[in-house]
């Protein structure tokens, strides 16, 4: 898999466009006031970047090069500033700018467990830091080196641990090395029958590892459950040698050795291998699409769905605003797109009595044999009905499904035009959603108000659970003339974050904690709760070798 451009999302020449879109423009001059005709700002050539020297030490080489065969031992500049961060907002704007920071000295990518081991020996024996990297997709700053670190800095590329294993047909379990990105992993397992089903938004550009690692959810979450569900066992290299975890079933032996590993952010250890849960391919996959009258009608119907006996595998709700930006994503419609999208819109104005600009765009996905499906179809659509809901078809559906890993490179596209978009998402209980959405609108409302900016806040949800569910917020904003873009971003995500945890929802519910999160953590877990994983980190890695600086 071909590492994704230092500036941004993917890989060099694949961007998003609005020119195929044409209600998008206008859109996003109504939305934010600004005009996205053509990009209006670049990121600072490579050539232009100020690179600093490696680190790297004659003897840390030859010890890497003796642990790591066949010259997979890098100093190239380019190499040490992929991996020097992820690409969370402020990497990506810090890296456009060329404000570096502390890049790696070295880029190793060990092509076996044995030799994972053998530079885990050789970073510590040298007093350096050690830092895992998987697809480098990180948005919350868990791949940073800290900025005054004097010591050498190696990232562990994982790339080349990327092989299903093994498949015990029996348990369905699979073993799988942790560096496979998501594309691999399904191409491997869909060859001999099986799914995983873990789809995240970063599914094109991440790693197995990575998900493991930062306690990653995916689009089918529902029906497969999200990575802690998923992981059944454990490989990982520390600094006290090989940790194992069996992949039983349950166990009671303790505090989950397991549970701590996921979304350890490398703290306690480089993950090369994973026993994980597999699916056989289902017979039969569907994503169907449904309006709803009012934000406050779609959740409760995705509530009443979590609380019943359905297996749906993805419910989820967008709100009015993201629904009026989700039509406006459309591509070149047809004629025969335009005349169904108007009768649509005169059948659910006059004939359903909906306000159109309240409406809310939702996706239900239903997997398992043809009866299976056809079974939870009806049931969904007699309780979406009882909501006031409709059904409008699979073609929506369609639609999702095949520009469901496109959001990433919005962030670009408008970083090009000098605007800033990011996300935040969290996760609370149903009787605490409403409360929790009010919440975030205004304290978005108020940020945009005190910079004098104008911005756009949308949220869905994207995973339902029988106490709870996933709430996804995306936002942007005009920054001022003379503001600085970074400043100005801090002042809504914070408010953001804030009306979080003010409100008994978590910080996050699958982008992990990093650096981007850490200020919240007490607030979510506790002081006894960070005291416990100091205490944890500190034992694990007394010499603060792993990562260090991320989660607390």
């Amino acid at each position: 898999m071909a590492a994704m451009k230092w500036w941004g999302w993917g890989p060099e020449g694949l961007e998003f466009t609005h020119e195929d879109k044409p209600a998008l423009r206008p859109f996003i001059q109504w939305a934010l006031g600004v005009d996205v005709a053509s990009a209006s700002v670049s990121p600072i050539p490579f050539k232009d970047l100020r690179v600093p020297e490696s680190r790297l030490t004659d003897d840390l080489r030859s010890a890497l090069e003796a642990a790591v065969e066949g010259g997979f031992v890098s100093t190239d500049r380019l190499d040490r500033v992929v991996h020097a961060r992820g690409k969370s907002l402020h990497d990506l704007v810090r890296q456009r700018r060329g404000e570096l920071n502390r890049v790696p000295d070295v880029v190793v990518r060990p092509g076996s467990e044995d030799e994972v081991e053998a530079v885990m020996r050789s970073g510590i024996d040298a007093d350096a830091v050690v830092i895992p990297f998987g697809g480098g997709s990180s948005i919350s700053g868990s791949l940073e080196a800290p900025a005054g670190e004097q010591r050498p800095v190696i990232s562990v590329d994982l790339g080349r641990l990327n092989r299903v294993l093994g498949i015990d047909a029996t348990s369905r379990l699979a073993r799988v090395q942790a560096g496979v990105f998501g594309p691999h992993l399904e191409e491997q397992l869909s060859a001999q029958g099986y799914t995983f089903g873990h789809f995240p938004d970063s599914f094109t550009h991440s790693t197995l590892g990575g998900w493991i690692a930062t306690r990653s959810s995916g689009m089918q979450s529902d029906r497969y459950g999200d990575i802690a569900d998923l992981t059944k066992g454990l490989r990982v290299v520390t600094p006290s040698g090989m940790l194992v975890v069996r992949p039983v079933p349950a166990t009671s032996n303790g505090p989950s050795i397991r549970q701590i590993v996921l979304g350890s952010e490398g703290r306690l250890g480089i993950i090369t291998e994973a026993i994980v849960e597999v699916r056989r391919i289902p017979e039969r996959r569907t994503i169907l699409g449904y309006l709803f009258p009012t934000f406050a009608d779609g959740l409760a119907a995705m509530r009443d769905i979590a609380a019943g006996e359905f297996s749906a595998s993805v419910t989820r709700l967008s709100d009015a605003p993201e629904t009026q930006f989700s039509f406006a994503t459309r591509r070149l419609p047809s004629l025969v797109d335009k005349l169904e999208s108007a009768a649509l819109r005169t059948y659910v104005g006059r004939r359903l009595g909906y306000d159109t600009g309240q409406m809310c765009l939702s996706f239900i996905g239903y997997e398992g044999s043809e009866r299976h499906v056809a079974r939870e179809r009806k049931a969904v659509g007699k309780l979406v009905k009882r909501h006031g809901g409709l059904c409008i078809g699979s073609g929506p559906g369609t639609l999702y499904d095949q520009k469901k890993f496109d959001i990433p490179y919005i962030r670009d596209f408008l970083l090009d035009r000098g605007v800033p978009g990011d996300v935040s998402e969290t996760a609370a209980p149903w009787s605490r959603l409403a409360p929790v959405y009010d919440a975030v609108r205004s304290a978005a409302s108020d940020a945009f108000g005190r910079l004098g900016v104008q911005g756009y806040l949308m949220c869905h949800l994207s995973h339902s659970y029988h106490a709870g569910a996933c709430l996804y917020f995306t936002f942007a904003f005009r920054p001022t003339p003379d503001g600085d873009i970074l400043e100005e971003y801090d002042v809504v995500k914070v408010a953001i974050q804030q009306a979080f945890v003010d409100n008994g929802a978590t910080l996050s519910h699958h982008h992990a904690v990093g650096t981007e999160h850490a200020q919240w953590l007490e607030e979510d877990i506790s002081q006894p709760g960070v005291v416990m994983l100091e205490a944890l980190f500190e034992g694990a890695d007394p010499g603060r070798h792993l990562n260090p600086g991320k989660i607390v």
